[in-house]
């Protein structure tokens, strides 16, 4: 698979939209049809391109193979399924044998016995099949839902596996797309199509052997019409494939729109943007509706096409059959056996087209989640990687060279120290390499050229997990998971009591404001912590860290995010949190890293100054700079007030 990080290739020129066709067999007023091309203008550049959603194949037998995978672990199951399946579908075909047996051997031959003796075995077949396909429908029902669940939390565990420069070019909207619409596609697929398909073809081939052996020259006549099925079945095939298509991806962007909407729903009222909005969404809803038109126009004609037919085959049979029966060369038994085929014969073929797109959109499905699941980190534990021992916090940055794309260096020969429990200060531009630094700490990424040390130990040398489990990082915008205040806290150390949270939480100065909720620590964060203000959250987090206990902490502008008063508030509960500790602190207002044992300032990837705030002050260079600028600006406004 292709290097996330790589150069994307330029995108393919657009080719214009397809007319959608809408209304009785495609055609409206010119009035309506350019208001609809209008519509279609403004959405093109919002439907995915044909590398993002590909139509797929009808059949992929690879794919197809690999998914047949997943049934192994129930082969049993399925293996019951597939005999019930059988026994279901010879019952099926047998009824219209028995009834024609009844009228001939009964009703013909005046033999009330014979009569009982048929009409007992029919009803005894149908209660057989009735029991035969509920089974088989319950037994794959489960086989599906098991498959599901198991490729659901497969791609779970593999998506937590892959590295952050993944995520950063994958779309959450996408990625949800595949855990539920993709993979609910394959459970369909499982639980009806399998069987279903096998007995539809089952069905359909005993009830042409049926009806050459009761009298061939009948089953000749049915069969003449099967020519039309073809043409109509074609014409179906390769007309819904994009039908279909079109709707669901106008769906996607209504989805899509509104969670937009109702997630920005402030943003939107706070600029009036209320009846622009509902324009847009009117427009993707329309879209959405013509797609639809055009989808059940062909399922208007098809459909319907193929009962005509059947009509058309029952008629011919009637006719032709009447005639045999009138000249002694058909009993009537037969020729109502025959009638009832033909209305069997049809049955199957209607299955076939129904699930036809079903078995297209799991192509496209597994094509899309076998995608995911081959794509490979780019971070991994490399063969025999050793378990970190418990540190001390020292961390070596050797030379350290490193590049997102090939020709555009991110970092270049940055050599910096820090020994156990000193405070590291990051300062410089937007730009500069802070972030990228304390990422490499914690082999989010690896270095290009270099080495990054931690007590001696190379980090690509050494577990992931055996590193971040030793590690704490607070980013700027903290991040709170659904649940309670005390779930939260405890998320970096299950095992916590309650009485270590509240501790946490007192030493970050977050105790107060949680004592004064209604619930407490038992108080619902709210998605994403809503229910919490941002300074709030962000105490939290600290807590989180703190709870944690980790030898080694970062704070990525950590404090940039609250306001001043609570800035204060927690700067002891900072200090208690970095006491003991080694820490990086990229810090957005320079005024809270003056205490840092050492500041270092990065320019263009490189370390430009290094040393404590007072010996950079008196350098007059780049440190004095940004923190002069800085002062000026903030006391700017006190200035004006005097």
């Amino acid at each position: 698979m292709s290097n996330q990080t790589s150069q994307p290739a330029k995108a393919a020129p657009r080719e214009p939209l397809a007319p959608i066709r809408v209304g009785p067999f495609g055609k409206r007023a010119s009035a309506e049809e350019e208001e609809r091309r209008a519509r279609e203008e403004k959405i093109r550049d919002l439907l995915p391109d044909e590398e993002e959603d590909p139509i797929g194949k009808a059949y992929d037998g690879r794919l197809l193979g690999r998914l047949l995978t997943y049934l192994r672990p129930y082969h049993g199951r399925t293996l019951v399924a597939l005999v019930l399946m059988a026994i279901s579908s010879l019952l099926s075909v047998a009824g219209p044998w028995i009834i024609g047996r009844a009228i001939d051997g009964g009703i013909r031959a005046g033999s009330l016995d014979q009569l009982r003796y048929w009409t007992a075995l029919f009803v005894a077949a149908a209660v057989f099949e009735w029991i035969t396909n509920r089974g088989r429908i319950a037994l794959m029902a489960y086989v599906g839902t098991k498959i599901v669940a198991d490729l659901r939390s497969e791609l779970f565990r593999h998506l937590h596996k892959l590295s952050l420069s993944f995520h950063n070019n994958y779309s959450v909207g996408r990625l949800m797309s595949r855990l539920i619409s993709d993979v609910g596609v394959l459970q369909d697929f499982v639980t009806w199509s399998i069987t279903g398909l096998a007995r539809s073809g089952f069905v359909l081939l005993g009830i042409a052997v049926v009806m050459l052996a009761m009298n061939w020259r009948l089953a000749l006549v049915t069969f003449a019409v099967v020519p039309l099925m073809i043409l109509l079945t074609n014409y179906w095939r390769k007309h819904v494939r994009s039908a279909y298509r079109a709707t669901r991806t106008r769906l996607s962007l209504i989805n899509g729109y509104l969670n937009e909407s109702i997630s920005g729903i402030r943003v939107t009222q706070s600029f009036t943007r209320e009846a622009v909005n509902y324009q847009h969404f009117r427009d993707l809803n329309r879209s959405y509706f013509d797609a639809n038109v055009q989808a059940t126009t062909l399922t208007a004609i098809f459909f319907p096409g193929v009962d005509f037919i059947g009509s058309l085959a029952t008629a011919l049979v009637v006719g032709v059959g009447g005639w045999l029966a009138l000249g002694d060369l058909l009993t009537a038994g037969t020729l109502v056996a025959f009638v009832l085929y033909v209305d069997r014969f049809f049955e199957p073929i209607r299955e076939l087209a129904q699930r036809y797109n079903t078995f297209q959109a799991t192509m496209t499905g597994c094509e899309r989640i076998f995608y995911l699941l081959d794509q490979r980190p780019e971070i991994e534990d490399r063969p025999g990687a050793g378990t970190l021992p418990p540190i001390r916090g020292a961390v070596e940055f050797d030379g350290v060279d490193f590049y997102y794309k090939p020709d555009e260096p991110v970092l270049r020969g940055v050599t910096l120290a820090a020994r156990p429990g000193e405070r590291i200060a990051l300062v410089g531009e937007t730009g500069a390499g802070k972030s990228t630094v304390i990422r490499l700490v914690s082999r989010f990424f690896d270095v290009t050229g270099g080495a990054v040390r931690i007590d001696g130990h190379d980090v690509r040398e050494v577990t992931q997990a055996s590193l971040r489990s030793q590690l704490g990082i607070v980013l700027q915008d903290p991040f709170l998971f659904k649940g309670t205040i005390a779930d939260n806290i405890r998320y970096g150390k299950l095992d916590a009591s309650d009485a270590e949270v509240e501790a946490a939480a007192a030493a970050v100065g977050a105790h107060d404001f949680v004592a004064g909720l209604p619930a407490g620590y038992q108080t619902d964060v709210g998605e994403n912590g809503v229910n919490l203000s941002g300074g709030q959250r962000q105490l939290i987090s600290f807590a989180r860290a703190l709870l944690a206990n980790p030898r080694i902490l970062i704070l990525d502008e950590a404090t940039s995010s609250v306001d001043t008063t609570t800035e204060k508030i927690i700067e002891q509960g900072v200090a208690r949190l970095m006491q003991g500790r080694t820490s990086f602190v990229i810090a957005h207002r320079l005024s809270t890293i003056v205490q840092a044992d050492k500041i270092v300032v990065m320019d263009r990837g490189q370390v430009v100054e290094e040393g404590r705030h007072e010996e950079l002050l008196a350098q007059r260079g780049r440190y004095y700079n940004l923190y002069t600028m800085q002062w000026a600006a903030q006391m700017e406004p006190e200035l004006r007030a005097n």
